[in-house]
């Protein structure tokens, strides 16, 4: 069989060219050229490469399709079910990236163990390592004797007639940079190899059923190398964070069409590979003996399950030149909390270095925190504790007041589970039934809840 020839394609016109061009010569727009390949015969009877990934069907309405929720098969790791939704789909594709080194190859080696473990056929392809080196890590791990299927290679058409002749039921690809098309004559890791790659395997994974989980690098900005229409082509990204000098892991899910988005499982590296952490809010307070001034508690959302962050603020005097740091959290909207700060509750910072800090790695996105920095704040300002088994969230508006945070009663519930005593929250996330060992305070604006700290401490 001849090798097919490719052609460059604008995104914009339409137009061809023969060769990788800067400057498309038809409409003149920069770097829109993509590579494709050129069917010398289009009436000939060749393979479509873009063919629909689901079966042709009639058109019919909503009403009238038997519509079965689709059933998980659970990988046998409490915390990766909770991203994945559930556990895995058949048929489904996931892509998972991370940084190097931070777990991702450990995460899903231990995976397709337990998965081949409870009788599902797994498949294990690698094209950065060999089957000797992948045997190697499965044996540190303490997978002795592992049954788990290995192949050592980056052709996608090998790769290709190997899943259709194991007919596994789990697959993972590890990475799919490594992977190639010899239809296209750019070296593996181009954009044009990773999209055609993709593309073929999320059509090998809907007409099988097999699930396929591939493996990419991000870039040093933390986004997935390759295009973007990676992340639109399969139906679950997941993203591992984690600071390398640290334990533990977050895995992240950005999208995800069968679970909750944003959910997020917690990870801890160890000898024996990644373990699930049963109760993550440990990690994110810090231990003190004493109540210590510039510390508050704050319950926040990832996903759909809550967590318990420390807020730590620290102001010292600043000088000519006050400084605006926070780790963790919008510095934007640091500045604008401290303006309200002092606009509505007279507590003026302008000649203080201020410091903040979410404890334990983990960043802070939504605007539930904004009651918890204040009081931190404050608290540091003052130099007086707040009491022990105190927490607070809420966001703070402009105009001084306390908008309720979503999900409060949740949030209430998982602090009182945890110890916590006493509570300040917006007056609508009170609750209707009183929660016992909990008492709680409720605001409607940012100068109450200062009074009611003030009497607190």
């Amino acid at each position: 069989m001849a090798k097919e020839k490719s052609v460059y394609t604008c995104t914009e016109c339409g137009g061809t060219s023969p060769k990788w061009l800067g400057k498309c010569p038809a409409c003149g727009a920069w770097n829109t050229l993509i590579e494709s390949v050129l069917q010398d015969n289009p009436g000939s009877a060749v393979r479509n490469r873009f063919a629909s990934l689901a079966r042709t069907t009639e058109v019919t309405t909503l009403g009238a399709i038997d519509a079965v929720e689709t059933e998980r098969t659970p990988t046998g790791h409490e915390e990766l079910d909770r991203v994945l939704g559930g556990g895995i789909v058949e048929g489904g594709v996931v892509l998972i990236g991370g940084d190097p080194g931070i777990g991702k190859s450990t995460l899903l080696l231990q995976a397709m163990h337990s998965l081949q473990n409870a009788g599902h056929r797994t498949l294990y392809v690698t094209g950065e390592e060999s089957g000797a080196q992948v045997a190697l890590r499965a044996r540190r791990l303490g997978l002795d004797q592992s049954r788990v299927s290995v192949l050592a290679e980056i052709a996608l058409d090998k790769i290709l007639a190997t899943l259709d002749a194991v007919k596994p039921a789990v697959a993972v690809i590890d990475s799919i940079q490594t992977v190639y098309s010899d239809q296209l004559t750019s070296a593996p890791g181009s954009v044009a190899q990773v999209r055609e790659c993709a593309a073929h395997l999320t059509r090998a994974a809907k007409a099988s059923g097999v699930c396929i989980v591939l493996v990419g690098h991000v870039t040093k900005e933390g986004a997935l190398a390759g295009p973007r229409v990676l992340e639109h082509m399969v139906d679950t990204v997941l993203y591992f964070e984690g600071d390398t000098h640290s334990s533990f892991r977050l895995v992240r899910a950005i999208k995800n069409r069968f679970g909750a988005v944003n959910e997020i499982g917690v990870f801890a590296m160890t000898e024996k590979g990644l373990k699930g952490v049963s109760n993550p809010s440990a990690i994110f307070l810090s231990q003190h003996e004493t109540a210590v001034p510039g510390s508050c508690v704050m319950v926040t959302l990832e996903g759909s399950r809550p967590l318990l962050v420390e807020i730590q603020a620290l102001l010292d005097d600043g000088g000519p030149s006050p400084r605006r740091l926070s780790v963790g959290l919008d510095r934007d909207r640091l500045a604008m909390l401290l303006a309200v700060l002092h606009r509505h509750a007279g507590v003026a910072c302008a000649d203080q270095d201020v410091f903040v800090n979410a404890v334990g790695g983990v960043r802070i996105n939504e605007p539930a925190a904004d009651l918890a920095v204040m009081l931190a704040i404050t608290s540091s300002l003052r130099g007086k504790a707040l009491p022990k088994g105190f927490f607070a969230f809420g966001e703070v508006g402009l105009a001084g007041e306390v908008r309720p945070a979503p999900r409060g009663q949740e949030r209430l519930r998982e602090a009182a589970k945890l110890g916590f005593g006493v509570a300040v929250v917006p007056k609508a996330n009170l609750p209707r039934k009183p929660i016992e060992g909990l008492v709680i305070h409720g605001v409607d604006r940012v100068e109450q809840a200062m009074e009611i700290v003030r009497g607190l401490t």
